[in-house]
């Protein structure tokens, strides 16, 4: 049997005179124009109105929106993932023959990003401390373009030197890029110290509950913003409007989520320093931070949520530690609201050689926690125990 012909059309949205609380899924990837002069207007940036998903959707617009107001930007978008929004950066604003130096400590990726992506297309790359400024200077070319570094390094917890940087960068007309992850808006905003660009995975912290994968980007200068925007679209960077939808949900509990999470951050890190099996603890407010000053002074004392930890032993202890906590998700993300326990030598950072890792301070007893909002009494017993075991 034919089904009537009125099947085959969209039905119009019902009219109603109340509007909904929670912000509407709208799953479309094409949107119809009333006519040729309308969608002209709305290419012309005459009319507001969406054409098709991959230049943008309401989803993506709300979620955006709200980012831009906790980093103090305009005009963010928000990309398929973290490291989508790290290749509009570098893709949309570099070209053959430019020179980017990036911190020695960033998410693996990114790290592979620099060291074979970029050099395979003409553009060069060096690496510098990001808690050094005067390293940074000495990497300085004439053809240097782009600065791009983490302010709390992944996974060491390193706390860059943004003043120095920042100050290099606008001396010599260098765009500083910054990858605020970690920090957050609820811990630092980069533009207020000197950012061009700011950049996250929101599928971390921002979204916070492992079932997403997005990211963000915004730039102060709207015309760089206008070429990062432009080959996002090109390179189909696009974001799902149903992950935008979960992650704006996400982004409702996130001050709750952050406070509970750091609180349980400093309360875990001064449970671990007295283990007899760990050789170091690496949280930014602790005293015996490597940057506890730098670190007070540019997080204002916030800590956030990331703790790392050097236990004795090699890859063996690192698989028993591993295998007594089987509570805590050994996984390699950071920012569910439960507590994950990575091994960067396993996961983010195993494209280096050892030797590299070993540079940089993670051994095979390397371990990254991001933190969750579990009671932290759990927390603390089930990683004390698990600290015995591995020993």
């Amino acid at each position: 049997m034919t089904p009537p012909k009125s099947l085959i059309r969209r039905t119009p949205w019902p009219e109603s005179s109340s509007r909904p609380v929670v912000t509407p899924l709208q799953p479309s990837v094409v949107y119809a124009s009333a006519s040729p002069d309308a969608l002209d207007a709305q290419y012309d940036g005459r009319a507001k109105g969406y054409t098709y998903a991959r230049e943008g959707h309401p989803n993506a617009d709300v979620l955006a929106t709200k980012i831009d107001a906790m980093e103090g930007g305009s005009g963010g978008i928000i990309t398929g993932s973290g490291m989508s929004a790290v290749a509009a950066v570098f893709f949309g604003l570099l070209k053959a023959g430019d020179h980017v130096i990036g911190a020695d400590q960033l998410y693996g990726r990114s790290l592979r990003m620099m060291r074979e992506d970029l050099p395979r297309l003409g553009i060069e790359t060096s690496l510098a401390d990001p808690t050094d400024a005067g390293a940074f200077a000495a990497a300085i070319r004439p053809q240097t373009r782009m600065i791009l570094l983490e302010v709390v390094s992944n996974p060491t917890l390193r706390v860059a030197d943004i003043g120095g940087i920042s100050a290099l960068a606008r001396a010599h007309g260098i765009l500083l890029v910054v990858d605020n992850t970690f920090t957050t808006p609820r811990g630092f905003r980069p533009f207020e110290h000197g950012a061009d660009i700011v950049l996250h995975s929101v599928t971390k912290l921002l979204a916070g509950h492992s079932d997403v994968t997005l990211g963000y980007v915004v730039a102060r200068d709207p015309e760089l913003q206008a070429q990062i925007t432009v080959t996002a679209v090109t390179l189909g960077l696009t974001a799902s409007p149903f992950d935008c939808w979960l992650a704006e949900r996400g982004l409702y509990s996130f001050e709750l989520r952050y406070d509970r999470a750091e609180e349980n951050a400093a309360r875990l890190a001064d449970a671990l320093s007295g283990q007899p099996n760990i050789d170091q603890v690496l949280y930014p407010m602790r005293a015996d931070h490597p940057d506890h000053n730098r670190a007070v002074a540019l997080l204002g004392g916030r800590g956030g949520n990331m703790v790392s930890f050097r236990i004795k032993g090699d890859r063996g202890a690192a698989n028993r530690l591993v295998e007594a906590a089987p509570n805590i998700a050994f996984a390699p993300t950071l920012g569910d609201i439960g507590t994950t326990l990575s091994h960067p030598a396993s996961s983010s950072h195993r494209a280096l050689t050892a030797q590299g890792r070993a540079a940089l301070g993670i051994s095979e007893g390397f371990f990254r926690v991001s933190v969750g909002v579990e009671d932290v009494g759990l927390l603390i017993d089930e990683f004390t125990a698990a600290i015995a075991a591995a020993g």
